[in-house]
């Protein structure tokens, strides 16, 4: 939990005298994706996790401007998204999100789909479409499955052969790609809540990165190091750290409000599900004989709500 800054800075330096094997904590990813992987100094950090994500070596090319993630809006919303280029040409987009979303689903393919527009001109030919990866980094619960990382593709399969649709030659070389699933977009959901914070492999160790603001001295993932030094609470100035604050303070007064809507949704249906439950039993008694006042005064309702 954060504190006011002096008291941050306090409690971090004295946990860190206390246990100097400790790790310390660190600022969250998505204020990183907001302040720090924009610059192209830390695009190491970036091709370090997507490296490990994907499985394999990703080199950034350049970071794109994408309409969530502007100054203007950045902390006034608790969603935060970075969209890059590697060195393949294909675009990612990268997006945190804190508040459960129903429509998620949906909206990673309209957010897929507004990429893939946008980056076509107009009189080119369908196969210099780009190729869109969407990553999720997820902190409510999406659908149901236990696991902590899902990868969703598109491949055709046949409905009597059961066979799976491939590009032939001419195909790959128009394209330049060997699979149908590598012309579609490609989507990841990072479900950070399932994980059990323990890591066995570098790929957890960024996730455990993600869950707990924390990084080991002994992970070995790539760019995870540097993202250790480089999102050091203490290595921060007196303005950053403000700023910091500043956003958790909104994220959690954004999260305070959508709970307190949600629970207040929750008890005024759950007292209007009571008074139908009431009304119900009243008119059961009338339809066997009682009178309404009767069955009013035994349901505990006002008798003119039977009536009517």
């Amino acid at each position: 939990m954060l504190y006011a800054l002096s008291s941050l800075l306090c409690n971090l330096e004295m946990c860190h005298a206390m246990n100097p094997g400790s790790p310390r904590k660190l600022i969250t990813f998505d204020w990183a994706m907001k302040r720090l992987l924009r610059s192209r100094v830390n695009f190491e950090i970036l091709e370090g996790f997507l490296s490990e994500l994907l499985g394999e070596d990703i080199t950034i090319l350049e970071i794109l401007e994408s309409e969530s993630n502007k100054e203007s809006r950045g902390d006034k919303f608790n969603r935060v998204d970075l969209k890059v280029k590697n060195g393949k040409g294909e675009l990612i987009i990268i997006e945190v999100q804190y508040d459960r979303e129903y429509d998620y689903l949906q909206r990673m393919l309209y957010g897929t789909s507004r990429v893939i527009t946008e980056h076509q001109k107009e009189s080119e030919a369908y196969a210099t479409l780009v190729k869109v990866i969407s990553v999720n980094i997820l902190y409510f619960d999406l659908g149901h499955g236990s696991d902590y990382i899902y990868r969703g593709a598109t491949s055709f399969t046949g409905i009597h052969d059961h066979d799976t649709l491939e590009l032939d030659r001419r195909q790959q070389m128009l394209y330049g790609k060997n699979s149908i699933s590598n012309v579609y977009p490609e989507y990841y959901l990072i479900k950070v809540n399932n994980f059990n914070s323990i890591a066995t492999t570098t790929l957890d160790e960024w996730i455990y990165f993600l869950k707990n603001q924390e990084i080991k001295d002994d992970f070995k993932a790539k760019g995870i190091q540097k993202a250790k030094q480089s999102f050091a609470l203490l290595s921060m100035s007196d303005e950053e750290l403000r700023a910091y604050n500043r956003y958790q303070d909104s994220l959690r007064d954004e999260a305070s409000y959508v709970e307190t809507n949600y629970y207040c949704a929750r008890m005024e249906g759950k007292e209007e599900g009571i008074e139908i439950g009431k009304l119900d039993v009243a008119e059961r008694l009338v339809a066997k004989g009682m009178s309404a006042e009767e069955a009013a005064a035994v349901a505990g309702i006002d008798v003119q709500l039977l009536r009517h």
